[in-house]
């Protein structure tokens, strides 16, 4: 459930750097004295609202690509995505992959990226392995079985896929050992994601682990990148965008929760799964008329790995909560290095909380007490934490 305001309406601004970034019909720059404005929101009578930290995209995009975005705003180019920004995007995030030879496509939103995964990669009959907690199992409103491709959800541990799940998963679906069973759907894409639903990431051995027994049962291996940036710049990650090539069939670089307006990018890797891709995106309404406008954010993003920076960023700030809340000895619900953190509250503390502060709570865990999630954004400022922070200390002691 997410705590919000009563309110309706309020104007949506942007501190970075003393400059406020408004987005209407047009871009404007406005020069502040001081940032300190935007670490409150204040209703149309001046009483203090709610700060956010229920979700990593409150904000607009980070100030280099809507100075990017009104720089090129003018330009003529071609449409659907074929234009030269967009071409110098994917050359952009093919070195950072360390492959010239993948295919780069740039789509909207995650749930539409995930969708158009299981309707332009698999059979009819084929189905997706996912982990019980995975997006596309409890997140998406069926996106998945609107393509006419089940889910099948396996147990996870702390949020990730396991090769043992894998595993089950086929046994599950065969008539004898490793003969699959006609009469049920074919297990033949395995879906994880990095950061994973509960802020936990994979490290290079579990991934290649995972790689090991999507071969062993002939599936493919899809990674959601929602938020990975945030998993390749968390404490104790091993992985590094290079990796993900080779050991993953296709993934996909998050945008829409990392600085950008909205945006992400398909990655293919294997020969087998690009064909007819951009048909697949057209027929399901995912080719975006003014794909420039994907391809200028992402061009700007991978600049000087600002994408990266941003993810460090989010994670920095909800490591700096999570450190507050365990020097007061408040559990969690699982440990997550990333921008998203589930501290376990008693619901009396969370009624107190929901009155100054917007987040989710995620599970029961007794009867007295549930996990919340606090998540930060590129864009979370240190007196946004500070307000938390101050706020956490009343209703915790």
């Amino acid at each position: 459930m997410l705590y919000k305001p009563s309110f309706a309406w309020y104007i949506y601004l942007y501190s970075a750097n003393g400059c406020i970034f408004a987005s209407s019909l047009v871009c404007a720059c406005i020069q502040f004295r001081s940032a300190e404005i935007f670490s409150v929101r204040r209703d149309t009578e001046g009483s203090e609202i709610l700060i956010y930290f229920n979700c990593d995209y409150t904000e607009g995009c980070h100030p280099n690509i809507l100075k990017r975005l009104c720089e090129t705003n003018m330009m003529q180019t071609v449409g659907y995505g074929e234009d030269e920004i967009c071409d110098l995007a994917r050359a952009k995030i093919r070195k950072a992959c360390g492959r010239e030879d993948v295919d780069v496509h740039f789509l909207v939103g995650g749930t539409q990226t995930n969708q158009l995964a299981a309707a332009a990669f698999l059979r009819p009959w084929e189905a997706m392995v996912a982990a019980d907690t995975g997006h596309i199992n409890v997140h998406e409103t069926g996106a998945i079985e609107a393509t006419g491709h089940k889910v099948i959800a396996m147990p996870g541990t702390d949020g990730k896929l396991t090769p043992a799940a894998i595993a089950d998963a086929a046994a599950q679906h065969c008539a004898a050992p490793g003969v699959y069973d006609e009469h049920m759907v074919l297990p033949r894409m395995a879906y994880i994601s990095d950061a994973t639903e509960l802020g936990t990431v994979y490290t290079k051995a579990e991934l290649t682990a995972l790689r090991a027994a999507c071969d062993a049962h002939g599936m493919y291996l899809y990674l959601d990148g929602a938020r990975l940036a945030q998993a390749l710049t968390a404490a104790g990650n091993d992985l590094q965008p290079e990796d993900l090539p080779r050991l993953c069939d296709a993934f996909y670089i998050g945008g829409t929760k990392n600085g950008l307006l909205f945006g992400e990018a398909m990655v293919i890797v294997n020969d087998a799964l690009r064909p007819g891709f951009r048909r697949a995106m057209k027929r399901n309404g995912a080719m975006l008329a003014k794909g420039r406008l994907l391809g200028v954010q992402f061009a700007a993003a991978m600049a000087h790995d600002l994408w990266l920076d941003m993810g460090r960023h989010a994670d920095a700030q909800a490591q700096r909560i999570a450190a507050a809340l365990m020097d007061r000895n408040v559990p969690m619900y699982v440990p997550s290095p990333t921008n998203q953190i589930f501290p376990i509250l008693s619901d009396a503390q969370i009624a107190r909380l929901q009155e100054q502060a917007a987040f989710y709570t995620t599970a029961r865990v007794d009867a007295a007490h549930q996990t919340v999630r606090f998540v930060t954004s590129w864009a979370t400022t240190d007196a946004q934490v500070d307000a938390l922070l101050a706020v956490l200390a009343q209703v915790l002691d």
